[in-house]
């Protein structure tokens, strides 16, 4: 049996812990503590720490999923996170732009942390709000060979969907001997 980890992260409220809840076979391990201030009232917590859950895939394969904390406060953690991933997840609320730009910012501090592969995940595209994949990519300046994909983070199989297109970047790099 292998084990491997992979890193979710994202801009605050992307929907990172609902994406590990949906899919994680045991409770999730969660570091989430009530907010004050202006955060309020888009929702009640937030993660302090990390989030931890586990899936296996196959016979021979266990993801080990590890949550980042959103808010900058707690950036601190990201680094810490990092290590030793095989992949990481980069979340977007797809409805929300203004969080756009921090979204890029993310991803460009998690590339440096480590040359691993990784996926973009347009979150929240069941709303009617809901940025076009198209439109984000653009936004997020995005190159054309980085994936771009649709997700629904309370959605179980959306969530397995992205889980999968990692795997199979991670899988092409290592055939291709990137990695």
């Amino acid at each position: 049996m292998q084990t491997v980890k992979i890193v979710v992260t994202g801009p605050f409220n992307s929907g990172k812990t609902e994406f590990i809840q949906s899919v994680s076979e045991i409770d999730v391990v969660s570091t989430e503590r009530k907010i004050t201030a202006e955060a309020e009232k888009v929702k009640e917590t937030t993660t302090v720490a990390m989030d931890f859950g586990r899936i296996t895939v196959g016979d021979d394969l266990v993801l080990y999923l590890f949550g980042t904390p959103g808010q900058k406060r707690f950036d601190f953690m990201w680094e810490i996170l990092s290590e030793g991933m095989l992949g990481f997840i980069v979340m977007i609320d797809s409805t929300s732009p203004e969080t756009f730009r921090e979204g890029r910012s993310i991803l460009e501090t998690f590339r440096a942390y480590a040359p691993t592969p990784y996926v973009v995940t347009a979150n929240k595209q069941d709303l009617e709000d809901a940025w076009d994949l198209d439109d984000m990519r653009i936004a997020l300046r995005l190159e054309d060979g980085v994936k771009m994909l649709p997700c629904v983070a309370k959605d179980k199989e959306s969530v397995k969907e992205v889980l999968l297109e990692l795997l199979y970047t991670v899988l092409a790099e290592m055939e291709a001997g990137n990695l």
